[in-house]
């Protein structure tokens, strides 16, 4: 939502003072130019970047007008998953779920909690971490080493997709002064000619400066930087995965586990110990019913 207001407003105002000063909009309406300029900057994302980049980063775009997938409500329901996790260890050991670990799609721990279920990557990286716990002989701090390592990563392929964009969006003010010296080319093969005609293509010459600038910094840009802001939550949300099972890992209580990857949630979408608390009673209880 918030996204789609900011491209109203820079719009809206940029419109709005152009009228002001009396300025016609249809000058503004150069199709040939949007195109010299849309296109070259569509081949240099084609040439820049291999396939799975370019997956990546529509998906990021995609993103940035859904909002961020890490609300306070997407981290309780987390919560809820660990703590229902960290019990039936305490309850009946990690071997216990050994299978569920294999196949957490026909498990039915990890059914009682879709909503946690629904990011796979977040599935397999706690499924992938306690398999590496099932096989023996792994030490705490080489463990979280590997979860360390795992998580740079993350980080590194979502910092890449706005790489890629934030590049896309610095080329455009070059790829406008492109389009704006074309202009001046048919501008000088049009000398001798009517004035009007000759101020309207200087006029639409000067429309591709302003367009690749205008694209830069009021739009590719900030989406850009919207895009490694979610990756940098995607990352927030995997360290209180680390957080969760490296202190469940060294032996701490699940209370206690628990509330290290409670205390790992930014501030703005950390559910307090009072919310989590009361939501996984709920949980336990409907775990406890559903047993018998």
């Amino acid at each position: 939502m918030f996204p789609i207001i900011g491209i109203v407003v820079v719009l809206g105002c940029i419109a709005g003072g152009y009228l002001i000063e009396k300025g016609n909009l249809l000058v503004l309406m150069q199709p040939a130019e949007l195109l010299i300029i849309g296109g070259a900057a569509l081949g240099t994302v084609l040439i820049g970047n291999p396939p799975y980049v370019l997956k990546e980063l529509v998906a990021g775009i995609l993103g940035v007008f859904k909002g961020s997938p890490f609300t306070s409500t997407v981290y309780l329901d987390t919560l809820k998953f660990l703590n229902d996790f960290f019990n039936t260890i305490r309850k009946n050991g990690l071997t216990s779920l050994e299978q569920d670990l294999e196949e957490p799609d026909k498990s039915a721990l990890f059914k009682r909690h879709p909503n946690f279920c629904k990011n796979k990557e977040a599935m397999h990286f706690l499924c992938d971490t306690m398999r590496t716990v099932l096989t023996g002989g792994v030490e705490t701090h080489d463990l979280d080493q590997i979860m360390e390592t795992d998580l740079e990563i993350l980080n590194h392929e979502s910092r890449t997709t706005a790489h890629a964009l934030t590049t896309v969006a610095d080329s455009l003010p070059g790829l406008g002064i492109v389009a704006a010296v074309l202009g001046v080319v048919i501008t000088m093969g049009s000398l001798g000619g009517p004035p009007e005609e000759i101020g309207h293509k200087v006029a639409a010459a000067l429309v591709g400066t302003f367009l690749g600038i205008l694209l830069c910094y009021g739009f590719l840009g900030p989406v850009a930087a919207n895009i490694k802001k979610n990756g940098e939550a995607q990352g927030e949300y995997f360290t209180v995965l680390r957080m969760g099972l490296l202190a469940s890992i060294k032996g701490l209580s699940p209370q206690l586990a628990l509330e290290s990857a409670r205390r790992a949630i930014p501030h703005h979408v950390r559910p307090s110990f009072q919310e989590m608390d009361k939501a996984c009673r709920k949980s336990d209880n409907v775990v406890t019913e559903a047993a018998a």
